[in-house]
């Protein structure tokens, strides 16, 4: 079976590992990018530098390629929609555009009857008030945004401050009990065609990842919601590729979901050592529509991302044969970068 040239947008530490997969099955991959100094540079077959709105650079990139995927979602839809026209976008960017807004996503997800936290659309400081109820909670922009950015935290009104811009639209959030974070990373081939992988704990610091780990401690019954929770989603967008699903876990053990992400995820970053497939050879796999590959946990695992001068202390040192050290290469260190990870295998 001939192999597709894969289109990536975007060249940040996904693009990088999505490409460095894609190689391992003899998939070429060319990455567009608007950052001259993207890291997947390093590990594309061909990489074309431009704004994802110049048209002469994405009839460039559409020319090289048969298909197109994406590493992250802030692409505006236009965009992909105009490319996609020309050649298949997957995830499809109708996905893409509902995921991007926080509030069109968990309206979706109450309609399929999966448990978020208390919620509202935010236009204005008056509509904080009015929905007193809500705090403590957690004001963020229904668009962009991400490890903490674009939130805020009200523990009551007189939190709220002259910084927030409201000529964005907001979600106000109402805040759990949390107990633990986890997420579920599910590859779907097609119609009730999965790879699903198990339940990974998550642990944050400053509201970016620190470190990840399976098995997740958590019961049975969470383990088996949040997996079916996940298929549901990825059924019910009719999901081409790895996606991620974000949950809460309560002090009563309820679950809930935070976020999807129409992407693979720092969180499964582990399942390249861990796992016979990892999640970014079965997005190659899916999108591509290359064999599906039963996929098995060989090793428990953990990851920890290494930020900013983090990496400082890992360049050049020796690993156990049990320590995987990955380098993303990235041009400058900047505090709360992730600049690389280390994944340590349980042998």
């Amino acid at each position: 079976m001939s192999r597709p040239t894969l289109g990536i947008i975007g060249g940040g530490q996904l693009g990088s590992l999505l490409s460095d997969a894609a190689k391992k099955i003899h998939v070429k991959t060319v990455i567009l990018s608007d950052d001259i100094n993207a890291p997947a540079k390093n590990f594309t077959d061909k990489f074309i530098y431009g704004s994802y709105g110049d048209q002469n650079v994405i009839s460039e990139f559409i020319n090289l390629v048969d298909l197109v995927t994406y590493e992250f979602e802030n692409i505006p839809y236009d965009i992909l929609k105009k490319i996609d026209e020309q050649k298949t976008v997957l995830p499809k960017p109708e996905i893409n555009k509902l995921i991007q807004n926080r509030l069109t996503e968990k309206d979706f997800l109450n309609k399929n009857d999966i448990r978020t936290t208390r919620y509202v659309s935010i236009k204005d400081i008056e509509d904080i008030k009015i929905n007193e109820k809500l705090i403590p909670g957690l004001l963020k922009t229904c668009t962009l945004g991400y490890d903490g950015k674009g939130q805020y935290k009200l523990n009551n009104l007189n939190d709220l401050n002259n910084n927030i811009d409201f000529t964005k639209e907001y979600i106000l959030e109402k805040l759990i009990n949390l107990k633990k974070e986890i997420s579920v990373i599910v590859t779907r081939f097609g119609h009730q065609k999965y790879e699903l992988y198990e339940p990974i704990e998550n642990f944050h610091e400053d509201q970016i990842l620190k470190y990840s780990k399976i098995p997740a401690d958590i019961s049975d019954a969470i383990n088996k919601k949040s997996k079916e929770w996940a298929t549901i989603i990825a059924e019910e967008l009719e999901y081409i590729g790895t996606l991620c699903v974000e949950f809460f876990i309560d002090k009563n053990d309820n679950l809930y979901v935070n976020e999807v992400a129409p992407r693979v995820h720092n969180s499964g970053h582990l399942t390249i050592n861990s796992h016979n497939i990892s999640q970014f050879e079965n997005h190659i796999r899916a999108v591509c529509g290359l064999e599906k590959i039963e996929t098995k946990k060989i090793y428990n695992a953990k990851m920890i991302n290494l930020i900013g001068e983090d990496i400082s202390n890992y360049k050049g040192k020796n690993f156990k044969d049990n320590e995987f050290f990955f380098d993303y290469l990235k041009a400058e260190i900047k505090n709360k970068r992730k600049m690389g990870h280390l994944t340590i295998i349980e042998k």
